[in-house]
């Protein structure tokens, strides 16, 4: 049986205990009666203040320059949910992430692309450059290898050439269990709601299980 890389296995039990280590910490707040609901219901209210269209358009932009997209997915669902529903919060957090990979990926392609494979030379580094025969592997493994920020992933992807619309496809469903996981946990969690909690933490372990699974498989077409 094809071993799992201890390297790739640690980064994502890393993740899934610093995600899993922010939920015991506010539960401990909770129990010991400190006082965080004004905090978060001040936090809240300055998200809701901006506006979905605000919020969601930056979620589309900032994280193209490195804002990690769980300061957005997390307090999404809390702060809109009661105006666009949780469903309706789930699909401008999807397209949002969608524009975001786009954007990202023409950056990659035409604004920054000198500076990216000067600063990729000057350290060592090579680009695999994507064929017909395998771009499919190399989107999968660079979005299923724990470790690299999602943005830095998508610059990578736009520099190795994979096309557009197979970089888009892969990245999109790739991101999908883990924002759809993390808006159902925010949600949950600064809600108070602990089984709508468990349920996003339950979406967000199924992710990293079925990551591994792809990852074995991938590794043993590769080999």
């Amino acid at each position: 049986m094809q071993e799992v890389d201890p390297a790739a296995k640690r980064k994502l039990l890393i993740r899934a205990g610093a995600l899993g280590l922010v939920v015991l910490v506010a539960g401990v707040l909770v129990l010991r009666g400190i006082e965080v609901r004004p905090l978060i219901d001040q936090g809240m209210a300055m998200i809701r203040s901006a506006g979905p269209w605000v919020f969601f358009g930056a979620m589309a932009v900032l994280p193209v320059i490195g804002a990690p997209l769980m300061a957005f997915t997390i307090p999404a669902g809390e702060a809109f949910a009661a105006q666009m529903t949780l469903g309706g919060v789930l699909a401008a957090t999807l397209a949002a992430i969608a524009v975001n990979i786009a954007l990202t990926y023409w950056m990659a392609r035409q604004a920054v692309r000198p500076l990216l494979e000067r600063l990729l030379r000057r350290f060592g580094y090579a680009v695999p450059r994507a064929t017909a025969g395998n771009a499919l592997s190399i989107a999968l493994l660079v979005r299923l290898t724990p470790g690299p920020p999602f943005f830095l992933q998508s610059y990578l992807l736009g520099l190795a050439d994979v096309p557009f619309r197979l970089y888009m496809l892969v990245s999109w469903f790739c991101v999908l269990p883990w924002a759809v996981g993390a808006v159902v946990l925010g949600r949950g969690v600064l809600n108070g709601n602990f089984k709508m909690a468990a349920m996003g933490l339950g979406v967000i372990v199924a992710a990293v299980a079925a990551v591994h699974l792809i990852r074995r498989k991938l590794a043993k077409r590769e080999g």
